[in-house]
C-alpha cells in the first residue's frame, strides 16, 4: 500500500505563525507548543531529521529536510500517535525522493 499526501497549501513550520494563528490579546497563553503542532522538540520529527538528513546528506540541504519533515508531521497530526513516527519518516522520505527525483 502506498500513502500518497499531496503537499499542505500552508506556510511551513518554520515560519513565523500569522496573526491568525495566534491567541487573542489578554486571552490565555500557550506556554508550550502540543506535540500535535509539529513543534521541533517532537520525537517523530527529531527522529526522522535525523534519519533523512543522513540519507539525503549531499543532495538536499538539511534546512530543506527540516521543512519537509514537519510539514508531514503537522499534516499527518489526526494520525495514531503510536504510527507517527513511521508515518512521518515515510511521507518525508517519499516527498524529498520526489524532489531529487
Amino acid at each position: 500500500m502506498t500513502l500518497v499526501v499531496p503537499p499542505f497549501p500552508g506556510p511551513a513550520a518554520d515560519e513565523p505563525a500569522r496573526p491568525s494563528d495566534e491567541l487573542a490579546p489578554g486571552g490565555p497563553h500557550r506556554t508550550s507548543p502540543s506535540p500535535r503542532d509539529g513543534d521541533p522538540g517532537d520525537d517523530a520529527v527529531t527522529a526522522a531529521v535525523g534519519r533523512l538528513s543522513g540519507e539525503f546528506s549531499g543532495r538536499v540541504g538539511p534546512r530543506r529536510v527540516v521543512r519537509v519533515v514537519r510539514d508531514c508531521r503537522r499534516e499527518l497530526g489526526g494520525s495514531p500517535v503510536g504510527a507517527l513516527p513511521e508515518l512521518v519518516e515515510r511521507l518525508a522520505r517519499y516527498r524529498l525522493d520526489r524532489q531529487i527525483g
